[in-house]
């Protein structure tokens, strides 16, 4: 008898491939990300580990001989890599006979599942950003992304002031303006202001008519006087249709928060092919293994909106 034929997953395997990787190529979901996590080089390990040294304190005045500062070591922060899969299974008289493109269509929908689920994982940033999330990572610390209880390792700081990045107003101009006047207090671990400056408005699409007035009005939003805004074009305005809460919003420093929070790809997403001879089914796979952290908190300040 004439040896069976594997032509099938020969067929299969680069026409599947191939429309996998342009439609994950294509964005048909926003990718997100690179808008709010830094990148640092993945470092082949399970997990990441980083970990901080506290600020110098001031100079003092030199009286003969130089006076030696000491810093503290800060908090630890673990994020583990978490594997996602989806899959899809194809039977060859169906791939045969198929007239209505269907089959096209189903690598095309795999990508974008998994586009779909990365932005829901990233979202848990600011989603969870008011209890503590252990779904990536480990924080030492052991208090929410934003929170009016953080703290610090250096002795002998009072957190009474400039440790709260915790709101719980709706957004307006003037909860605005008092929002950035607490992010611009901020204190490092030595009880000394840290100098971030907020320039990003990150919103769910139910708060987007509100952002755009505060950022783009001339004059005070909602006022009969001819005042100067002072929000306008100081913000950028940042929406994202996988924030879950329709008030909650963030104020953030764009350019601290890709130094503190990061997202590491272990294992970029790929797509493979295997077929079952006797069954003549051939199953496609989708992988992907990453986590995402945090290290520190003063790149944000949350308003959680009872």
């Amino acid at each position: 008898m004439a040896a069976v034929s594997t032509n099938f997953a020969d067929l299969l395997d680069p026409r599947f491939e191939k429309i996998f990787n342009e439609s994950k190529d294509r964005e048909q979901v926003k990718d997100m990300i690179p808008m709010f996590f830094g990148s640092p080089a993945d470092n082949g390990r399970a997990d990441v580990r980083m970990s901080s040294v506290g600020a110098f304190g001031d100079f003092s005045q030199f009286s003969g001989s130089v006076d030696y500062d000491d810093v503290s070591q800060g908090y630890d922060v673990t994020g583990t890599h978490i594997e996602f899969t989806s899959g899809f299974q194809v039977e060859r008289k169906l791939f045969d006979d198929d007239q209505y493109n269907i089959m096209d269509k189903r690598p095309a929908g795999l990508a974008q599942a998994a586009t779909r689920t990365r932005q829901k994982h990233a979202a848990r940033l600011f989603n969870n950003a008011f209890s503590v999330d252990t779904f990536f990572q480990s924080h030492s610390e052991g208090v929410a992304l934003c929170t009016n209880s953080h703290t610090t390792t250096a002795s002998g700081v009072d957190t009474s002031d400039g440790f709260d990045n915790l709101l719980t107003s709706a957004l307006s101009a003037t909860q605005l303006a008092t929002a950035r006047i607490q992010f611009v207090n901020f204190r490092d671990d030595r009880g000394n202001f840290f100098n971030s400056v907020p320039d990003t408005i990150v919103i769910p699409p139910d708060l987007y008519d509100t952002a755009y007035e505060i950022v783009k009005s001339r004059g005070k939003p909602d006022t009969a006087e001819n005042n100067a805004n002072v929000h306008e074009g100081a913000y950028q305005v940042k929406e994202w249709i996988y924030l879950t809460d329709s008030n909650n919003w963030f104020l953030t420093d764009s350019s601290a928060q890709k130094q503190h929070a990061s997202w590491v790809d272990r294992i970029p997403l790929e797509f493979a092919m295997a077929e079952d001879i006797d069954t003549m089914v051939a199953k496609w796979r989708a992988y992907m293994r990453y986590m995402w952290m945090w290290d520190q908190w003063r790149f944000i300040l949350g308003s959680q909106v009872s």
